[in-house]
């Protein structure tokens, strides 16, 4: 039995609090995000992503699009970054509507300490209040090789929150040997474990974790510089292009306007597939059907959903990993194409 509990951000005192959701490719931040927006305690939330491809809104809370935001029967809206992350975060605080609260989820491969910076370091500290940072590990997949990654190391260590998922699909053993590297890594960490992302929304919002600064910037570099004025103008952009090359990884990017043999495509998936992509995504449409279908892969899991949206009936994927050969997978990929 879950305890429910009432959160009212005094929000004229503190600024609007707000969470930055990180974690590696895969890890389930998106599967968090959706029962954020689910959340049955009249909580009005906003939550700012870089693409809506991944949420899976209920159909019946589903007000409309317009304009990179989703609005949701229950309150909660659903905005994107694209265009810049202050110029979203002002989108949000420039609303009639009352918000209560701000999750905002970066990509698996970006360091989460820039964007807090963006609310310790600019005007922004003056009109929100970063509650803490939530950083989201598959049990299923983690290894410490993840953490030769400077992002990936850094999303750990700026956690204040560390969120276990998938760990139905793990021993108690392997949960418990991943406490303990969570342990050792980041001591003074809140740890959490999920299934389905599945957490009750008092344990992850309004916390008030970052009062403790684990994550003020400790080099020079790491200091940004935001400017704004009545256009929302800034000179810092989050894409996560540098973190891919620091870090050794690359992604391979695929478009097509033909069909693919859905034999040949299981088959890359299964035999050819190369075993350093950690995460993909895309859509895709089969030779003799009129669907379209959503693309998931993490680890050495994937799986294929019917897009029930009405969008054009072609192929888009990208595949991130280390040491891929960009040209030879595009070739595999050609060939599972029909005519």
């Amino acid at each position: 039995m879950t305890t429910e509990f009432a959160i009212q951000p005094d929000i004229p005192k503190r600024g609007m609090p707000v969470t930055i959701i990180t974690g590696f490719l895969g890890s389930g931040k998106t599967t968090l995000l959706n029962q954020i927006l689910k959340n049955k305690q009249d909580l009005k939330v906003a939550v700012l992503v870089n693409e809506f491809g991944d949420i899976n809104i209920d159909s019946q809370l589903l007000i409309g699009i317009e304009d990179g935001m989703v609005e949701l029967s229950n309150g909660c809206i659903c905005c994107t970054i694209n265009d810049g992350l202050v110029d979203a975060v002002y989108r949000v605080l420039e609303r009639d509507d009352r918000i209560d609260y701000m999750v905002i989820e970066t990509t698996g491969v970006a360091d989460p300490l820039p964007i807090a910076l963006t609310f310790l370091g600019t005007e922004l500290k003056h009109l929100t209040h970063l509650d803490s940072i939530l950083t989201v590990i598959d049990a299923e997949t983690f290894t410490p090789e993840h953490y030769k990654s400077e992002a990936a190391l850094n999303q750990l260590s700026y956690g204040d929150i560390i969120v276990l998922n998938k760990t139905d699909l793990v021993s108690e053993e392997h949960t418990q040997e991943l406490e303990r590297f969570v342990q050792v890594t980041k001591s003074k960490a809140r740890i959490l474990r999920s299934q389905y992302g599945e957490i009750p929304i008092p344990l992850i919002l309004d916390v008030d974790l970052a009062k403790s600064g684990s994550y003020q910037p400790q080099k020079e570099e790491h200091h940004h510089d935001h400017k704004h004025d009545h256009k929302h103008e800034h000179d810092h952009d989050h894409k996560h292009s540098d973190h891919l090359a620091n870090d050794g990884f690359i992604a391979v990017s695929f478009q097509s306007d033909r069909p693919f043999n859905l034999d040949k495509f299981q088959n890359f998936l299964d035999c050819l597939l190369p075993v350093d992509v950690f995460r993909a995504k895309g859509v895709f449409n089969f030779d003799g059907t009129d669907l379209r279908y959503i693309f998931q892969l993490s680890g050495k899991r994937y799986e294929l959903k019917v897009d029930h949206r009405e969008k054009p009936l072609n192929n888009q994927a990208v595949f991130i990993g280390r040491n891929l050969d960009s040209e030879l997978i595009q070739k595999q990929l050609r060939a599972c194409e029909v005519g």
